[in-house]
């Protein structure tokens, strides 16, 4: 699948988690990162998107463990938080 396609279908996969919260978490994370992933982190994030959203936001926040297998980058980036937009 040609990359910009791909990213395409991610982007909307990222921001339709069907709770807004993950919406959020999610869908910002990729918009702040995606454009600069290589294929493996490509990947790495279309597996991420199979798990449960509260086990994503778990991890994204430090309150579960990371499961290995998404254990470096795009989890330390995830972790960051500085992504989600707050309005007031």
């Amino acid at each position: 699948m040609e990359r910009e396609h791909r990213l395409k279908r991610l982007r909307f996969r990222a921001w339709h988690r069907g709770v807004k919260e993950a919406d959020l978490l999610i869908g910002g994370f990729f918009d702040m990162h995606a454009e600069r992933w290589d294929d493996a982190e490509i990947e790495l994030f279309e597996a991420l998107l199979e798990e449960q959203d509260v086990d994503i936001m778990a991890w994204a926040m430090g309150t579960a463990a990371v499961p290995a297998r998404y254990e470096g980058t795009i989890m330390n980036a995830l972790k960051t938080l500085n992504y989600v937009p707050i309005s007031r």
